[in-house]
């Protein structure tokens, strides 16, 4: 067995490889360098308190928040994160730092790695030999480097694909001989693929949790090797052994314990689980309580001086377990003899170190490296020349990055079409988008004539072409957002500016754009018949990409400018909004209220549209269709007494020239063309600009201060617990907890049920379908049985299948095929066996905005019967606070607790269900520092004694820890068994399994768990000669498993059957669920104020906005079609309000998908009910207020004001509400959920007779007839404006002679008769003057079909509408999301 500080299975020895590059650097004269941190008097200080009352929508909307915010602002509360520290890491030391959750570790990192930018202040010296950390940041900060815990990445990037990249930006220039970059990148990747064992997964893609990619721990390793390829001096390491099980944690620690001595780097390094091997590694450790640095120095020597300090290390504790144990009041165990003058705070402990012998020599030591280091020119010389030989030769001298910016523009372009081809799908979709709405569109006006009959309908088919293809960028923002952990990171790392990123992205997506609307353009174009001369064809495509260009460039910029997605989402919608309203198209400039106006000229659609207009109608000179007058009584007449109604049309004229109507119409000019597309290049290049800069000093999100959100209580004082402590580290407090006994085997299984239920498994395999047709069998052949009082650890390397075998065992998988037996004593598992059992999933899947009590209440509500009095659901609820140690955050938010809380909250949950069977775990110690995985497993061993049956997955346990686990079953790679059965006391029983088996004795002082993962050959790199899944096979063990398992099933059928402890399939009936639901659903929103805020505000801008556009609208021509616009513009306003909501019913529906569906806490029925129950009143309270801010302000009648109320402040929230609630029901997600909506959506307003009145749609009439929105605008236009008089503007009015000796009333009655209108000079023999319509019926129908008289009918049909889409939403969900089988898989499978 070998590890990746040894020789490999393929020979490769890191530490020699390592060693030749040293030797092959000095031959070639690469001048190396070293750096070293020194610190002293280092203070950090933070903004806000630990602990807040969770912001509620009474609370935003309460004055006396809005003072006390302005008072916190004005005198903010500044909080100590770090105080009292000093110390040296010196080049070629590694430095431990522990501490619990929240005592300050990751914040003492990023300190030593100077990212102190987050915080309101840092003071006290940080000296880097002798540079300060402003030269640092400004000329050297690639090298000193932080790795954060998460891992994020590009997810459609290959592995090899991620460190190449990162690689290629911080090649040196200065190489080997005959060493080209190419080479160097080459070499570099195969030794970091080779150290972390990372083979198989070169050309996988990295992935998420959307797109499937490599494990987590492979994930993990991923980070790590990016890292480490910056080759950095001074590397800080946050809990990155993270995820990976303890044989690779140590292959990790291994290596940069060789690349430290070997390369003389500085490492810094945090574990929350250290075993005392990875422990040994290190020369100092740094401990911190509180915030404090109790303890600085040598590694070998912190536990003889806590010992003396009056602590005592339990049997077998790990020094690191030791050190954070004596941080914790709950967890020390002191010294009987000197226990009344031990230090006990985290300040006595600091001030004990630094008047011990320890402290002071640390203190000499920080005073030798000021003498030695600092204010040394020479240094900073030899330092400074080391590091301008690795800049390129075109990269300036004085910056951090290695790379000139052309090979980093060039790289970031490599990377971009990379992401666009790992992601092909999108662009894909992107495409056959545009092609179907360029379909739809183009078939909607096909072939329109030159006639001015088709005027209207040209300006609309531009407007369309237009507004389609600036859109399409909105839906990047999210993805802008998911990306800028990953560019911050890289900037940091002085791989790239960020704004190359931008840059890249842009010039990356201009050929992809010029296809997209390339195809777009040729089917619109000639679909619609527009002028066919190739000069105005490429003018219209010009103008259509150009301006795609400039709106991606904008919706890019205003991403970039916000730290929060939602604020960056509501101003993108009102912008969008605002670019609609002033194109010029809806509301003509010149009919624009003179103090809005001004908006149109910041509007690069508005030139846009001008110029396409222009480009369109210079050459049009169009027959008249509308002469007036004419018919059969007008045979004979000539153009002299006809005029064409159409604007611009010129007496005794049968045609309208193109350039007079748009000059008329819209005050537009052919001659402004090129000026207008000249202005939408220069706010293309200002936005691109913007982009750029907002990037490049905006690259942070919003900084999230981790804060422990607590309910209003219902008396007067302090919010939360006293002890609430929480720097901007992700873990959080500690919770209150007994001092719990250190378990031995033999004092278990006190109060086992005199007939236990004995849970077993007998040759369980698990095979699943891969791509190609083919199969992989996960799980191969595996027995065992979990008894009550009994916990049994399942354990084994990344990839073994322990949360598969988790999942099969529960019941919990959907695919693939698993044979083999489980039984209950030998009997068929009961039909509400995932009812009797729980299951703690390694996520901590919970609503977020509930608190701790509600969360647990809820399960016991929906889990237990509801003939149970709510008294015995109450006090059962307080036990489980009392037995979980949450008693103290009762009511602090989910949310916002730390990952210990969230845990204990999780397994809370599941007991809350009263599981009477057995408890499935998976990793309840993920994440933890080694205190609070005690504190879990020792709760779980508590359950255990009381007689529950627990089967958990754990990864890297200390000797400790294992100890309080009964049983082991461990598997390797493939999903083979390798051992089952009893651990023993001290693990004798497990150990002397493996030694008579060939493996090496244990150390005495070695931990087992650790022990017998590099027996079996786990590791990213390990291998073992010995097969010992053979060995088990063949062992007496594994006999006397079979024996065992015969003798249980033999004497579990001599007794009755387990009984199904539920009549019906939920403990609930559907009512309860449902009241339970929506009780549960209106609480949450109601503690969400950021969402109903932009619900809310987004109306009553868009209200503001549309009604002070059409303000006080007359009743004239023009007033009466701008009413017609103010109502469509209203309906517009629900496709923003609709991608909101999808996104959090999404979210709640997966915590049913994730945890509560398999839990058969209630019917997804009920959920869907309760959805839709919650939303309604919300979006029925909005649309109230748009009404309010919009109807009077349009000027529609008082007396009218009802039946619009009704629908549109009722019966539109209900529609749009019910359809996007549809939509999202077959949706996996928001973003697939937005692009479904908006096809529909456009598909849907398209056809309501707005855009193309109803005589011009041909053969699509009959989706008129189908679109909801038809009957919606039919209803609220017909009862505005329906039955009302047209009084014709000046403007407005039509000029016509009248023949020699008629009156215009006799010259006009025959037309007027069937034709309509009105005559204002009926007496009069010479210049007629005609309105064409002389009510408003007459308008809407002959211009739109509408009438009034349909107003209730379009009510019915509305109602009906809905009632569908609720019947959708109900048939989609359960189609999609809940029936299993093969409806439509491979439509569900590219979803």
């Amino acid at each position: 067995m070998e590890s990746g500080s040894g020789s490999g299975d393929d020979g490769f020895d890191f530490e020699q490889t390592l060693k030749d590059l040293v030797r092959r650097r000095g031959e070639a004269s690469i001048k190396a360098r070293e750096l070293g941190v020194m610190f002293q008097d280092l203070r950090i200080a933070g903004l806000g308190a630990r602990a807040t009352l969770q912001p509620t929508m009474g609370s935003i909307l309460n004055p006396s928040t809005a003072l006390k915010n302005i008072t916190a602002m004005r005198n903010p509360e500044i909080r100590d994160i770090l105080s009292g520290f000093e110390g040296v890491v010196m080049p070629g030391e590694m430095l431990l730092v522990l501490g619990r959750p929240g005592s300050g570790c990751s914040t003492f990192l990023k300190a030593l790695s100077n990212q102190t930018s987050e915080y309101h202040a840092v003071e006290g010296d940080i000296c880097y030999d002798s540079f300060t950390p402003e030269e640092i940041a400004n000329q050297y900060r690639g090298d000193v480097i932080y790795c954060p815990e998460d891992d994020v990445h590009f997810p459609t990037l290959t592995v090899e694909q991620t460190l190449s990249f990162a690689i290629k930006t911080r090649t040196p220039h200065m190489r080997f001989t005959n060493q080209s970059r190419e080479q160097y990148n080459r070499d570099v990747i195969d030794i970091l693929i080779r150290i972390f064992g990372l083979h198989h997964a070169r050309n996988t893609v990295v992935g998420n949790a959307a797109i499937r990619g490599v494990s987590g721990g492979e994930k993990k390793r991923v980070s790590i090797a990016e890292a480490l390829s910056c080759r950095s001096l001074i590397s800080s390491w946050d809990n990155s052994t993270r995820g990976l099980d303890a044989s690779t944690a140590l292959e990790f620690i291994q290596a940069l314990r060789i690349g430290t001595d070997i390369g003389r780097i500085t490492t810094i390094v945090s574990l929350y689980q250290a075993g005392e091997q990875l422990y040994n590694l290190f020369d100092k450790v740094c401990v911190i309580s509180e915030g404090r640095m109790v303890y600085f120095g040598p590694a070998k020597e912190a536990r003889q001086h806590f010992m003396s300090m009056g602590y005592e290390p339990y049997h077998r504790q790990t020094t690191s377990d030791f050190l954070v144990s004596v941080t914790d009041p709950n967890a020390r165990n002191f010294r009987d003899e000197v226990e009344g003058t031990v230090p006990r705070t985290a300040a006595e402990m600091a001030a004990y170190f630094l008047a011990s012998p320890l402290g002071k020599a640390n203190r000499q030591s920080v005073d030798n490296y000021r003498d030695l280091y600092v204010g040394k020119p020479e240094r900073k010389e030899a330092y400074n020349l080391s590091a301008v030989m690795e800049h390129a030769r075109h990269a300036p001298k004085s910056n951090s990055y290695t790379i000139s910016i052309p090979m980093q523009v060039r790289a970031v372009m490599v990377r971009r079409v990379q992401i666009i081809k790992g992601d092909v799908v999108s662009q894909v979709v992107q495409l056959v988008v545009q092609i179907f709405q360029a379909i739809v569109m183009g078939t909607v006006f096909y072939n329109l004539p030159d006639a001015t009959s088709g005027y209207f309908s040209r300006g609309g088919i531009l407007f369309f072409a237009l507004f389609f293809g600036a859109m399409s960028a909105m839906a990047e923002i999210p993805a802008l957002f998911a990306q800028r952990p990953i560019i911050l990171r890289h900037h940091k790392a002085a791989m790239y500016y960020p704004f190359i990123e931008s840059l890249a992205y842009t010039v990356v997506d201009i050929p992809i754009t010029f296809v997209i609307q390339g195809v777009f353009s040729v089917l619109l174009y000639f679909l619609v018949n527009l002028q066919r001369t190739p000069s105005q064809f490429f003018v219209f495509f010009l103008v259509v990409f150009t301006m795609t260009i400039a709106m991606k460039g904008f919706f890019r910029m205003v991403a970039a400018a916000f730290k929060e997605e939602s604020s960056a989402t509501s101003v993108a919608g009102i912008g969008v909004l605002v670019f609609s309203l002033f194109t010029g198209y809806t509301v003509p400039r010149l009919s624009i209220p003179g103090a809005l106006r001004w908006i149109t000229y910041l509007n690069p659609l508005g030139f846009g549209f001008e110029s396409l207009m222009m480009n369109e109608f210079h050459t049009l000179n169009g027959i008249c269709t509308t002469l007036v007058p004419q018919g059969p009584a007008y045979q004979n007449i000539s153009l002299t007494n006809q005029v064409c109604t159409t604007v611009g049309a010129q007496p005794g004229m049968s045609t309208v020239d193109g350039n007079a109507f748009t000059y008329l119409s819209y005050d537009y000019k052919y001659s402004d063309l090129w000026r207008n597309y000249g202005i939408i290049c220069a706010f293309g290049a200002a936005f691109i600009l913007l982009l750029l800069l907002a990037t490049e000093f905006n690259t942070g999100s919003a900084f999230d201060s981790a804060v422990t959100l607590f309910k209003k209580p219902k008396s007067v004082g302090s919010v939360g617990p006293a002890n609430v402590r929480r720097d901007e580290e992700k873990a959080g407090p500690s919770a209150p907890r007994e001092n719990a006994p250190r378990h031995s085997n033999a004092s278990r299984g006190k109060k086992k049920p005199e007939l236990p239920d004995i849970f077993t498994w007998h040759h369980v395999q698990y095979v699943v379908p891969i791509s190609g047709g083919s199969e992989r069998r996960l799980l191969d052949n595996i027995s065992g049985y979990v008894a009550p009082g009994k916990i049994t650890a399942l354990m084994g390397e990344s990839g073994a299948g322990k949360t598969t075998l988790l999942n099969v065992l529960a019941e919990r998988v959907d695919v693939g095929v698993v044979s083999g037996d489980r039984f209950i004593n030998g009997q068929p598992l009961p039909s509400d066996f995932q009812a009797q059992t729980g299951y703690c999933q390694q996520t901590d899947t919970h609503l977020p905005q509930a608190t701790v009590r509600e969360a647990i209440l809820s399960s016991a509500h929906l889990r237990q019967s509801e003939f149970v009095p709510m008294e015995e659901i109450q006090a059962h609820v307080d036990k489980c606070l009392q037995m979980c140690g949450l008693e103290a955050y009762a009511d602090a938010v989910v949310g916002s607790l730390g990952v210990e809380h969230k845990k204990r909250t999780t397994i809370a949950v599941e007991l809350a269900a009263k599981p009477k069977l057995l408890l499935f775990l998976d990793e309840p110690t993920s994440g933890l520092d080694s205190q609070s995985a005690w504190g879990i497993i020792t709760f779980l061993r508590e359950l255990a004694d009381s007689g529950q049956a627990i089967l958990c997955t754990i990864h890297q346990p200390s000797g400790e820890l294992f100890q309080l686990f009964d049983k082991l079953l461990l598997l390797r790679k493939g999903g083979q068994t390798v051992y089952f059965g009893d651990i023993g006391e001290k693990s004798s029983t497990m150990l002397k399994y493996f030694e008579r088996n060939g493996a090496p004795p244990c150390d005495e002082e070695a931990n087992p768990a650790e022990y017998m993962l590099d027996v079996i050959g786990a590791g990213a790199t390990a291998n073992t000669s010995v097969d010992w899944h053979n060995v088990w096979q063949l062992s007496p063990e594994a006999v006397v498993l079979e024996d065992e398992l015969g003798r249980i099933h033999t004497e579990g059928r001599s007794r009755p059957v387990v009984q199904t402890a539920l009549r019906t399939r939920f403990a609930t009936s559907w009512r309860h669920q449902t009241i339970a639901l929506t009780q549960r659903n209106y609480q949450a929103y109601w503690r969400n104020p950021t969402y109903l805020m932009a619900k809310l505000g987004l109306n009553i801008a868009g209200g503001l906005l549309i009604g002070f556009t059409f303000f006080k609208t007359k009743d004239s021509l023009q007033g009466t079609q701008n009413k017609l616009f103010a109502i469509f513009l209203a309906t517009i306003l629900c496709v923003p309000l609709s991608q909101q909501m999808q996104g959090i019913y999404i979210d709640i529906r997966s915590i049913y998908e994730v945890r509560e569906r398999q839990s058969r806490m209630y019917k997804w029925t009920a959920l869907v009910t309760s959805q839709i129950l919650v939303e309604i009143p919300w979006n029925i309270f909005c649309s109230s207020i748009f009404f309010i801010c919009w109807y009077w302000t349009v000027g529609f009648d008082n007396d009218r004001a009802g039946y619009t109320y009704l629908v549109y402040g009722v019966i539109f929230p209900l529609y749009y509400t019910t359809i996007a609630l549809a939509i999202a029901s077959m949706a996996p997600s928001a973003f697939i959920a937005s692009l479904l909506f908006s096809a529909l959506f456009s598909f849907v307003v398209i056809f309501n007779g707005v855009m193309q009145p109803f005589r011009e749609l041909g053969w699509w009439q009959w989706m008129y007839r189908v679109s909801p929105f038809t009957y919606l605008i039919e209803g609220l236009y017909g009862q505005a404006v329906g039955g009302q008089a047209i009084v014709c503007a000046s403007t407005e009015l039509v000029t016509i002679v009248p023949p020699t000796g008629l009156t215009c009333a006799d010259y006009m009655d025959p037309f007027m008769s069937y034709a309509g209108g009105y005559l204002t000079n009926p007496d009069a023999t010479s210049s007629c003057l005609y309105c064409p319509y002389q009510t408003t019926d007459q308008f809407m129908f002959s211009g739109f079909n509408i009438e009034y008289s349909h107003r209730w009918r379009d009510v019915g049909i509305m109602f009906g509408v809905i009632a569908f889409n609720i019947l959708a939403i109900f048939t989609l969900t359960y189609l999609f999301r809940i029936r299993k089988g093969n409806l439509l898989p491979s439509f569900k499978r590219r979803l």
